[in-house]
């Protein structure tokens, strides 16, 4: 599909960004210490280029390094910009501390000089929580607990220093009807780009008493942007079946269910989404941006960003995408 730049003129204008998990799959010979410098150094790139925001993920006892401090990545890349905005998608919220949260995205928020965006979720793989010690049973309500004690902490003299931004953004990460309507009970922006959250994330800010002028939505794309798509696919198709591989067979550890077959990357790209782990688009920019446009719809969506490395490729494959997304999709979607 080719989309037309003028026919943007009347959507609502939505910021691009990046989103980094610094995985090293075991088999590569780059050092981790390299992959977390060089990332660095893409965030630097992005925020000439005018991203705009770039987000770190956690997870831990991944076998291939994926990034268990998205706070304290977050804070070297604050020092190592001067723009684009600093998020998390997402910190598991029921592994911490509601007071450690608070005080780290502070000082984040006061390095970056209010360009803060705190993302949050419950997780939900078993390790993780064994790991911490922490019991699964009610993550949601734990969640939603510390969106309730981060405005406490930050605002009712409970921590200090105080972020610079009143108030810093905290974002839900929930998918589905329930969790969308949870966040909108809270009056809180709803991490995910799908128009179809809408509806209940409105109905919840309704019942929770806040106006729905103050929605706001936004979340990660599944997606590989080229200028080639023909001479490209043969190039991106293996580290994008590493990737959901990868996270496929992490996300079942600890239950009882089979380690999953692997993907076939062709089939992730032609589908369209039903939830983040079933599709993965690979396109033009003008093909890609259609298609965002068609997942955010009529729905309050602010903000996306897709994936600047995938499965441990290679640096210059990185900076290629990272200059695409800035150039070439964000124009067309701004």
């Amino acid at each position: 599909m080719t989309v037309q730049t003028k026919a943007y003129a009347t959507y609502t204008p939505i910021e691009v960004g990046l989103y980094f998990d610094l995985r090293k799959p075991q088999h590569l010979e780059t050092s981790a210490a390299r992959l977390h410098g060089f990332t660095l150094e893409m965030c630097e790139e992005a925020d000439r280029l005018g991203a705009g925001s770039l987000w770190f993920s956690e997870h831990h006892l991944f076998d291939d390094g994926y990034l268990t401090q998205p706070l304290t990545f977050a804070a070297a890349a604050a020092a190592r910009t001067r723009k684009t905005r600093i998020g998390t998608a997402i910190l598991i919220a029921p592994l911490h501390s509601p007071v450690e949260v608070a005080e780290q995205a502070a000082l984040v928020d006061l390095i970056s000089d209010g360009r803060v965006d705190l993302g949050i979720g419950a997780g939900y793989r078993k390790p993780e929580y064994e790991l911490y010690g922490m019991p699964d049973s009610k993550r949601y309500a734990t969640t939603d607990d510390m969106v309730r004690r981060l405005r406490q902490l930050w605002y009712d003299g409970g921590v200090t220093p105080r972020p610079v931004q009143d108030p810093l953004p905290v974002w839900l990460g929930y998918h589905g009807p329930q969790g969308a309507r949870r966040a909108g009970l809270l009056g809180t922006p709803l991490l995910t780009p799908n128009h179809e959250s809408w509806p209940a994330y409105r109905e919840g800010l309704v019942a929770g008493g806040h106006d729905p002028a103050i929605a706001r939505m936004g979340g990660g794309i599944q997606a590989w942007v080229t200028e080639d798509p023909e001479r490209d696919w043969p190039l991106v198709a293996p580290y994008i079946g590493y990737q959901a591989d990868s996270y496929r067979r992490h996300m079942v550890q600890g239950t009882d269910a089979p380690p999953p077959r692997p993907v076939d990357p062709v089939k992730l790209a032609a589908r369209e989404p039903r939830g983040p782990l079933n599709y993965f688009w690979f396109g033009t920019p003008e093909d890609i941006a259609g298609r965002i446009r068609t997942m955010t719809g009529d729905a309050p969506v602010s903000t996306v960003f897709l994936w600047g490395s995938v499965g441990g490729m290679p640096e210059d494959m990185v900076a290629e995408h990272v200059r695409v997304v800035c150039t070439r999709l964000a124009p067309l979607l701004r």
